[in-house]
């Protein structure tokens, strides 16, 4: 974290403020707008065109921990198999 500010104060770090934590939930992943990739080389009859879409995480952010103030963060849990299949099925 390099900067934190409050309604009533601002933290700014040197380099970055130890100790400081940000508490994200994924949302889910998806792909960006696709952009062509066009090679083209004169006179060779060399044409390569690809494509690519840029692959990206959605977060939203739950809440800043400061640095010095000991707050809960949530339990990673794994879900199994089986519960997994129920709640698609």
């Amino acid at each position: 974290m390099l900067f934190i500010a409050d309604e009533d104060r601002q933290l700014v770090g040197i380099p970055t403020i130890k100790g400081a934590k940000v508490v994200a939930t994924v949302n889910g992943e998806g792909k960006g707008k696709k952009i062509i990739v066009f090679k083209y080389k004169n006179k060779t009859r060399n044409r390569n065109k690809t494509g690519h879409r840029q692959i990206y995480t959605a977060l939203s952010i739950d809440k800043i921990v400061q640095a010095g103030i000991e707050e809960e963060t949530p339990k990673r849990t794994r879900r199994t198999k089986k519960e997994v299949a129920e709640d698609g099925a």
